[in-house]
């Protein structure tokens, strides 16, 4: 490789790690200050819970449509006005009044779909030898900020700053992410394209049985994580766990994420098919849930913790690489991408309430235990088909 070439990497590389930082941490900083919020701007709790419903849903509605603005304005140009969105998204959330607060967190939801969805493809584009590594960094640095959101939301809304700069201060990271990725914008390709011309010689994509699967694994995967998240906590709590080992144990569970992560997809780009990996998670989140079905409280429920984080970072990893690993040119893998997160993330918006519904309905945790089994089967089942050696568009 050439400086030139090395220099163009690196720049690259450092473009998708600010990127990557925005994608997750303005989202995971809302739920530990939702009392702030409450309390700031008297609303009531089913309108607080859209807060966190209403990104998924934007993610659901607009990732399809990511591709076509990325063909028109060019990937990096695009994702370059998502982060500009991203950061007006952000300001406007910390407004100070309801109308702001759920406007600003719509617009933030639409701004991230269009990374969720770009990021695969301009990887498979720019550096196609290296999609293992680059998704590598993308998937680690995406669950870094996530966690980091999470972290320091609270101790920021308790100081002078309040709810409003806990929420407001990811702007500045925003505005660090325009500047880096500006260099990008040399490299900006549109694709005219004939629309006769696409309809003869590409069929849809949603005519693929590939693209089903590699959906379901997105939608399923996605439940899982989300639903963990949601309820992981009050389900141990129940069953005896003090609510500081609970949130403990959440923690656990995200940081064992972060390994996997990083080796899945540098592995996944090394295999012939990817169905190893998807037996390894499988294998790990029956025996995690399975644990925390006969053994919740116990000497062991660390142990179910880390299986399932390793898992969870394996299995998300693993579906972003499937993207570029089952389409043949960067436009199919944002297609792709644009489908399977539309579906995958409506459904994750559904998954939480559907296990609470079950809770409430048995009085328990454990038949909710018993569908996260359940879920994680289905999952074994449609990512084998998703990991065979095939593609989108034959």
């Amino acid at each position: 490789m050439t400086k030139t070439k090395q220099h163009g990497l690196l720049l690259f590389i450092l473009g998708i790690i600010f990127l990557s930082l925005t994608l997750r941490s303005p989202l995971t900083a809302v739920g530990p200050v939702t009392e702030f919020i409450q309390n700031g701007l008297n609303m009531s709790t089913t309108l607080v819970g859209l807060l966190t419903t209403i990104p998924l849903l934007a993610f659901a509605v607009v990732s399809p449509f990511a591709p076509k603005v990325a063909r028109r304005l060019g990937t990096e140009a695009t994702l370059l006005w998502s982060i500009i969105l991203l950061v007006a998204g952000i300001a406007m959330r910390s407004g100070g009044s309801v109308p702001l607060l759920i406007l600003g967190t719509a617009i933030i939801g639409v701004a991230i779909a269009f990374g969720n969805v770009l990021l695969p493809s301009i990887i498979k584009d720019r550096f196609p030898l290296h999609v293992g590594l680059l998704t590598a960094v993308f998937s680690v640095v995406m669950n870094l900020s996530a966690a980091l959101g999470a972290g320091i939301a609270y101790p920021v809304a308790e100081t002078s700053f309040g709810w409003q700069g806990s929420l407001g201060l990811w702007a500045f990271l925003g505005v660090l992410a325009v500047v880096i990725w500006l260099p990008q914008l040399k490299y900006r390709k549109t694709e005219p394209v004939d629309a006769a011309a696409e309809v003869v010689e590409n069929p849809s994509i949603l005519k693929s049985p590939v693209t089903w699967s590699v959906t379901l694994m997105m939608a399923l995967q996605s439940l899982i994580f989300y639903t963990t998240a949601a309820w992981l906590p009050a389900m141990l709590i129940e069953k005896g766990m003090n609510p500081d080992s609970a949130g403990y144990m959440l923690s656990f569970m995200q940081f064992a994420q972060l390994p996997m992560t990083f080796i899945a997809p540098i592995l996944a780009a090394k295999m012939v098919n990817q169905r190893p990996l998807v037996w390894f998670f499988s294998v790990l989140y029956i025996v995690g849930f399975t644990g925390l079905l006969f053994d919740p409280n116990g000497a062991l429920t660390i142990l179910w913790m880390i299986l399932i984080g390793f898992a969870g970072g394996t299995s998300f990893a693993l579906t972003m690489m499937m993207f570029s690993l089952r389409t043949k040119t960067a436009m199919d893998a944002a297609e792709l991408s644009g489908v399977a997160q539309s579906i995958g993330y409506l459904l994750a918006a559904v998954g939480p309430v559907l296990f609470a519904v079950v809770k409430e309905t048995t009085g328990s945790w454990y038949m909710s235990t018993i569908l996260f089994i359940v879920t994680c089967i289905l999952l074994l089942v449609v990512a084998l088909h998703a990991a065979g050696n095939r593609f989108v568009r034959e």
